[in-house]
């Protein structure tokens, strides 16, 4: 390709950019005539938590299960290396 060639390409996008009307998505337009028969309801900006304090572990739970998981992979790989001989 030539320089001309990336000029004029530069020059299709901003007058592309540049138009006054751009054609709404097929997204757009569907929820369009969607809610001109049927308007949505309002919806709150965040919903409310259903599962506020039910089935959540302390942090000292979780720290408790992670740090045990840690010490029994240390003793496994240090019984391998004691059964291993050199």
């Amino acid at each position: 390709m030539s320089e001309r060639d990336d000029e004029e390409r530069e020059f299709d996008i901003k007058w592309a950019d540049g138009a006054e009307h751009k054609e709404p998505s097929a997204r757009a337009r569907m929820l369009a005539a969607r809610w001109k028969e049927n308007p949505p309801g309002p919806v709150p900006f965040r919903a409310d938590p259903e599962h506020v304090g039910r089935g959540r572990r302390s942090s000292w739970v979780s720290t408790v299960v992670v740090l045990g998981c840690v010490a029994a992979v240390i003793v496994l790989l240090g019984y391998i290396n004691y059964r291993t001989p050199y």
